[in-house]
């Protein structure tokens, strides 16, 4: 005999603003367990990067097996002004632009549940956006759709607008003792 699983029922959703922010790590890998938590419920989730573009990372291939209802599009050119960046800052500006107008974009499709901008907290930090635009995002969104934006440095008025925030605070990490990043943990 087959037991049915206990769900919540279902009511109107009510779409959020979510931030992610902190210098701690986990940011990115909460931001994807909602996408694998909302994919478990039918959900829609994409998710828009807005630093990682130039380097694989796991997260893509993972992606690929949650597909249809979870996409993930790498939209940056990749570290800005760090670890051999040798773009011009122009360049950066114009993939951190061309993220938020996908973001834009998808978010006003009616076809997505969630929308996730991973890492638009540092592209706005680091002057690739501007505030007003990232503002003009989130009262745009519909009201039944979820928007999460990650990254460290959330600015203050972003933090504001949101409904949930959630500060990453980093205690002890392994890079302190000279431990690289690991695949699996870290990317």
């Amino acid at each position: 005999m087959a037991t049915e699983k206990a769900r919540i029922p279902e009511k109107e959703r009510r779409g959020l603003v979510l931030v992610l922010t902190g210098d701690g790590k986990g940011k990115t890998t909460s931001c994807l367990g909602m996408a694998v938590r909302a994919v478990g419920y039918g959900m829609s989730v994409v998710m828009i990067q807005f630093i990682k573009g130039s380097l694989h990372y796991g997260e893509l291939d993972g992606a690929k097996r949650l597909a249809p209802e979870f996409e993930l599009i790498p939209m940056g050119k990749g570290f800005v002004g760090i670890m051999g960046d040798k773009l011009a800052f122009s360049e950066h500006v114009e993939a951190a632009r061309e993220a938020l107008s996908a973001a834009r974009e998808r978010m006003l499709s009616g076809k997505h549940d969630i929308v996730i901008l991973d890492e638009v907290n540092v592209a706005l930090r680091l002057g690739l956006l501007e505030l007003p635009d990232v503002l003009s995002l989130i009262r745009e969104k519909p009201e039944n759709v979820h928007l999460i934006l990650s990254g460290r440095s959330a600015h203050e008025e972003v933090i504001r607008q949101a409904h949930l925030v959630t500060e990453m605070r980093c205690i002890k990490h392994p890079y302190d003792i000279g431990i690289e990043a690991e695949k699996g943990v870290d990317y």
